[in-house]
């Protein structure tokens, strides 16, 4: 049964209309070819209209929609069914909500990682909704080694609400292991594509999204704090969580004009929800094209152009000091 948010209710009654037409037609009682090719094309242009105005907090709502497909089917899509799943991260366990290992894709192995949310309320608690421990950051880690160490390509796929904020995640060193993942990623000597295919939050998501080429779909975002965390703190309430998601800026058009990322991945028509193969291939082409490109870079340009990518983000402003006599010190 699909789901429908809020907004997607004109969407959902044109649906349903269709499906009633299409229960009359069964039943042999009378011809609705023409009235459903009208109500395609009003769908269409619904979605169409719809999509084309959301604002920061509706692509928020688009992004966690319980119908967009997960990082497993992205990869499945990515490596043409080939991909074998490695486990763990040779120190504590096996976290359920960072999933990895090597896939083919175009007919060459690549190294895919990402977080998993799982896709009904059982498999939501068995992979924690995607929000990685300490461990799961250090399997990622040893995934993108080992692609380095057989000088595979590495491909992450970000999709979490945060890292796991947990006591016994901050015992075992959270903050550490996404540290060192910021480190040793810049530094990799292979080529490392990053896709936030649903939400990006915050250290959970940057743990696993350092890149030579960091792209968003259409409907995601990728911030310090998400909007309500951001409203509970401003204003003590998460009533103002709309005012937030716009104030942070934090939707694939905002990043792509800061430059934060390097491009945008365009959406079916109605979101990645409602055409799930058609995203998988948009996202695969994408990724196609630009593994095309880095592969014949050399491994230390790579990290170098990596390193200062990173490093030219943000402004800093120092004042320097007025020297006495100056007509700006007299002033």
């Amino acid at each position: 049964m699909e789901t429908f948010l809020e907004f997607e209710k004109p969407i959902q009654n044109i649906l349903e209309q269709m499906e009633k037409l299409k229960e009359v037609s069964a039943q042999g009682e009378v011809d609705v070819t023409a009235t459903l090719k009208d109500l395609e094309r009003k769908l269409a242009e619904t979605r169409a209209q719809i999509y084309s105005q959301l604002t920061p907090w509706e692509r928020v709502q688009v992004s966690r929609h319980p119908d967009r497909p997960y990082t497993l089917k992205y990869i499945d899509h990515l490596s043409d069914g080939t991909f074998v799943e490695l486990h763990g991260d040779r120190t504590v366990k096996d976290d359920k909500a960072m999933v990895g290992g090597f896939g083919l894709l175009n007919g060459q192995s690549v190294m895919f990682i990402g977080q998993q949310k799982g896709i009904n309320t059982k498999m939501r608690q068995y992979r924690n909704f995607g929000m990685a421990n300490p461990e799961g950051y250090r399997k990622a880690l040893r995934l993108m080694k080992l692609a380095e160490k057989f000088g595979k390509p590495v491909v992450t796929l970000i999709d979490t609400p945060g890292a796991f904020p947990g006591l016994e995640a901050e015992e075992r060193g959270q903050g550490e292991a996404i540290a060192r993942n910021l480190y040793e990623m810049v530094q990799l000597r292979v080529p490392v594509i990053c896709v936030i295919i649903g939400e990006g939050a915050s250290g959970g998501a940057l743990g696993i999204g350092v890149g030579d080429k960091v792209l968003m779909l259409e409907n995601t975002w990728y911030s310090v704090i998400s909007p309500e965390s951001c409203s509970s703190i401003l204003w003590r309430s998460w009533d103002f969580k709309e005012q937030a998601a716009k104030a942070l800026r934090l939707t694939a058009t905002d990043m792509l004009a800061n430059g934060l990322i390097d491009g945008i991945i365009k959406e079916p028509a109605g979101g990645a929800h409602a055409d799930v193969d058609g995203a998988c291939a948009l996202v695969k082409a994408e990724v196609r094209k630009q593994l095309d490109k880095l592969r014949k870079v050399a491994p230390e340009k790579l990290v170098e152009r990596r390193i200062k990518k990173f490093c030219e983000m943000g402004v800093v402003l120092e004042d320097k000091p007025v020297k006495k006599g100056t007509a700006k010190a007299k002033a």
